[in-house]
């Protein structure tokens, strides 16, 4: 292994519960009875996605999907900046394989503007050589094409490449892709059996060793 790429939200960022937030306040406004039960069916997905995936099941006539898009990106940047912080192990993680020379990249469903805002907050941004969003492929997570890509700007063949996922759409984009995957899954979502597709499930990132890459 030679490179690492890592997913954001829920796993370097503890922005799930922002994204929750967000999504529960913009699409309530617009008479879609979001929950944060509900909210876990879109875990991973492209933020494109998410608004479509609910504009299908409620469907509603008072603004774009595009708008709605746009105001959820806005509140989540906002949640972000005030309240955002790195989920626990990160900043060690990190370390152990810079030491060891491994390129880092993120490969996010989020949009670059908010990869690009969350990493500024924590000083990290200089850390990856690659920062990829899903927004600039035809497809988001499952599809691989958000890996495929961020390895190919990296310059790294996918089996030099080991990848950390905590949702079920993002292991099996990072599998397909052929990299090496390290799941860390939110605690309600361990036993879901997608993540049996990972080559190594941890319940956190203070778990990580240089073990599991080699």
């Amino acid at each position: 292994m030679r490179a690492a790429i890592f997913d954001m939200d829920g796993l370097l960022l503890d922005s799930e519960p922002l994204w929750k937030k967000a999504e529960i306040v913009v699409f309530n406004s617009i008479g879609v009875p979001l929950t944060e039960e509900l909210c876990r069916e879109t875990v991973g997905v492209r933020l494109d996605g998410v608004v479509r995936h609910w504009h299908r099941k409620f469907p509603w006539q008072t603004e774009s999907l595009e708008s709605v898009e746009a105001r959820i990106l806005e509140e989540v940047s906002r949640l972000v900046v005030e309240h955002g912080k790195l989920m626990p192990g990160v900043s060690e993680t990190i370390e152990m394989l810079r030491r060891e020379n491994y390129a880092l990249a993120v490969a996010s469903s989020s949009p670059l503007q908010l990869i690009r805002t969350a990493l500024e907050k924590f000083a990290i941004i200089e850390l990856f050589s690659v920062l990829h969003s899903a927004e600039f492929e035809e497809k988001g997570k499952p599809d691989p094409a958000v890996y495929l890509s961020a390895m190919s700007r990296l310059g790294f063949e996918p089996d030099d490449c080991v990848a950390f996922e905590d949702s079920v759409p993002g292991v099996r984009a990072a599998k397909s892709a052929g990299a090496r995957v390290i799941a860390v899954p939110d605690p309600v979502d361990i036993s879901n059996p997608g993540f049996a597709a990972a080559d190594v499930v941890l319940s956190s990132l203070t778990h990580f060793s240089m073990e599991h890459v080699r």
